[in-house]
């Protein structure tokens, strides 16, 4: 019959002698801290933001439905104005990015491209019922290239950085 291990593996600490004085640490007693500085205003300052994290999912819904309102707003502020809409579309990419969860950071760059086109769709000209929308909608999409490559590329650059911290994190 096979006799398991009742106590646990030695681990290659050893107790004190009896009669000689504990560490530190075995008493209970901390070590003392060093004294740490503030951090600078910039970061106390954005610390003061609201610190959301969303699903996949989740930052799905936020990107596209914030990039549908803003395309709203655009044309009818701007007429339609897809520079407008281009330049607003990089930073809700990046607080998209900047809000994933950890588990789901990987998602945020394949959703700021859905988003773009999902708000492109009140900004792009249409003339002419389906076929003219959509027409319009590939024009917009084929002429502002440039901004959805920004906002993706932003949106990945971000995610990867905080994907290796956490990864280098859980291997400490």
């Amino acid at each position: 019959m096979e006799q398991h291990r009742t106590r646990p593996p030695h681990n290659g600490t050893r107790r004190p002698a009896p009669g000689a004085p504990l560490p530190a640490q075995a008493r209970g007693e901390r070590q003392p801290a060093a004294p740490r500085r503030p951090p600078p205003p910039v970061v106390q300052t954005l610390r003061r933001f609201p610190n959301p994290r969303l699903t996949g999912l989740g930052g799905g819904l936020f990107c596209a439905g914030l990039m549908f309102a803003l395309g709203f707003l655009v044309s009818l502020l701007f007429g339609s104005s897809l520079t407008v809409y281009g330049v607003l579309f990089v930073p809700v990419s990046v607080l998209t990015a900047v809000w994933m969860r950890r588990g789901d950071l990987l998602t945020a760059p394949s959703i700021v491209p859905i988003a773009f086109a999902a708000g492109l769709v009140p900004v792009a000209d249409s003339s002419g019922g389906t076929s003219g929308r959509l027409m319009g909608l590939f024009t917009a999409l084929a002429t502002q290239a440039g901004w959805l490559y920004a906002g993706t590329l932003a949106a990945g650059i971000i995610a990867l950085v905080r994907r290796i911290r956490l990864v280098r994190s859980r291997s400490r």
